[in-house]
């Protein structure tokens, strides 16, 4: 059902994920206010993507927040932590991987209910995914229903507003090969799009580490090219 130009904060990350949950958003007639960040993730590729996806989709609002999860650690992402490579589907499925961010979707949903709360919106969009996905507790469907209950009792507008808050998670019982072949529908571009965990020096993918392995099996299994480039 079309909204009558609402807001929606829109988790937009620069990957196939976000950036067609972020396209749904608009196409569902919301405002998107775009929440980025800079987390000391290995890279900054990432956050270029996501300042170039939310550029080329025209959004209402796009805020980069700095977050140093460095200091904590805790994953190939964000410490001197090897990131996995070269592993079967089987693999990826079988147990939590090194590159999970302790607690990264809870501390960025935080921040996107902040920032809701703030500008009026009773919305927000995360592109999380409990099918081609690397095994992250925080993309499960049980954790979003969690989190928007937790929302609703945690906020002035949750418990004074007369209004709830919802969780959007529109990808989240979607294959990879069915979100590309939905952004190709809602017209994303993917060659603006990264998901590569440990790219080379100029950005290009290693096509090797799990995020890349599913976005190439997505590409293959939808029938179309992966537009960005990649070293192998």
């Amino acid at each position: 059902m079309m909204k009558n130009n609402l807001k929606a904060v829109v988790l937009l990350s620069g990957g196939i994920d976000s950036a067609t949950t972020l396209a749904i958003a608009k196409n569902e007639g919301f405002d998107v206010y775009a929440l980025s960040f800079r987390y000391g993730q290995r890279h900054v590729i990432e956050l270029e993507a996501a300042k170039r996806i939310a550029q080329h989709e025209n959004v209402a609002g796009h805020l980069v927040i700095d977050i140093d999860l460095r200091s904590i650690g805790g994953s190939a992402l964000t410490a001197d932590i090897t990131v996995p490579k070269a592993r079967s589907m089987e693999q990826m499925g079988r147990n939590i991987p090194a590159t999970y961010v302790p607690a990264r979707n809870t501390i960025f949903l935080s921040y996107a209910l902040a920032w809701a709360e703030v500008i009026g919106a009773d919305d927000i969009f995360i592109g999380v995914n409990a099918l081609d996905y690397s095994g992250y507790p925080d993309c499960r469907p049980e954790y979003i229903f969690a989190y928007e209950q937790m929302a609703n009792l945690a906020t002035k507008a949750g418990v004074e507003g007369g209004k709830k808050l919802k969780i959007h998670a529109p990808l989240i019982e979607m294959s990879k090969s069915q979100i590309i072949r939905k952004g190709i529908e809602l017209g994303v571009d993917y060659s603006l799009t990264h998901s590569c965990y440990d790219p080379s020096a100029s950005g290009e993918a290693c096509g090797e580490c799990d995020s890349c392995l599913l976005r190439l099996k997505g590409f293959r299994d939808a029938g179309v090219k992966d537009p960005v480039r990649y070293k192998i």
